[in-house]
């Protein structure tokens, strides 16, 4: 079955039902109609390969993660490089072939970038696996999934233009912590699907504590404003944020969760998806949830 005959099936059974000659509803529209938790892959399946790399991206395609996630920097002459950290220290061999530390992605042009091993770290198997582009990491998971970047740094025009040019508007989701570039985003690409990251750790150079860091409705009414459709949030959440970000029309997905026990718990406050470095446990999670509600 194709990616397309996939999708339209899916979307039939949400009621997401096309006018006839209409094209079926993009990737991102159709997981965010879902009434189901959706199983959001971490920097791919990171639990059994390199995070953001081509070999965790289909691994967590073959675990039928909804979304894989990855993040991006910009290198030196201003391509977009896959990469979680700002520096290549953890999760490269910057150090030992170029010497020092902390040295930055965005000190290097993209091919030096290219030239890094990101695998040995993870695990001798996986020596030699590189640093994927961006546009290369869209295709790895685009054939058959559906990407939830992550911008870790860069302007809002240079990812729309980026998804505009390979028809991915609202084939993937974006998100980020930086609420302005949603902002930016959503006043260039308003029908693109976004995810408000959070919550952040300081405002107005003061360090928030935990309490502060909570969703409520001040942060899900800030998240509206700029144009998300979803937030996107640690386990500071309870039951009646979750409510009340629903009553505003706007999803909850929760990261990073590898326990099935908390997963549990957040699955019990109507989260909508599960960011997990295993999809495959968070699956298993939900499996076993399903099972204990038919013995009932």
């Amino acid at each position: 079955m194709t990616g397309t005959a996939r999708l339209i099936l899916v979307s039939l059974s949400l009621g997401m039902v096309p006018a006839e000659g209409a094209d079926p509803p993009r990737k991102a529209e159709a997981l965010l109609a879902n009434e189901r938790p959706l199983v959001i892959a971490h920097r791919g399946f990171s639990a059994a390969a390199p995070e953001n790399t081509i070999p965790s991206f289909r691994l967590a395609l073959t675990a039928a993660a909804d979304l894989v996630e990855l993040d991006y920097h910009l290198s030196a002459d201003g391509v977009p490089i896959v990469i979680h950290d700002a520096d290549l220290d953890r999760a490269t061999d910057a150090v030992k072939r170029w010497g020092g530390a902390k040295i930055r992605a965005d000190s290097k042009r993209a091919d030096e970038l290219r030239g890094l091993d990101a695998g040995s770290w993870f695990d001798p198997r996986f020596a030699g696996t590189r640093l994927p582009l961006l546009t290369e990491a869209l295709d790895a998971i685009q054939a058959s999934g559906v990407t939830l970047i992550e911008r870790k740094a860069g302007p809002a025009a240079g990812c729309v233009e980026l998804l505009r040019k390979r028809g991915l508007v609202n084939e993937v989701v974006v998100q980020a912590f930086d609420w302005a570039y949603l902002r930016d985003f959503h006043s260039l690409e308003p029908d693109q699907v976004l995810g408000a990251l959070g919550p952040p750790n300081a405002r107005d150079g003061r360090e928030l504590t935990d309490e502060e860091k909570r969703l409520d409705s001040k942060w899900i009414e800030e998240a509206r404003g700029t144009g998300a459709r979803l937030v996107v949030w640690n386990k500071l959440v309870d039951r009646a944020a979750v409510g009340e970000a629903h009553r505003r029309k706007l999803k909850v997905w929760i990261y990073t969760v590898n326990d099935p026990v908390l997963a549990g718990q957040m699955l019990d406050l109507g989260a909508d998806g599960i960011i997990t470095d295993n999809p495959a446990l968070i699956w298993k999670t939900i499996a076993l949830r399903g099972m204990e509600r038919t013995k009932r």
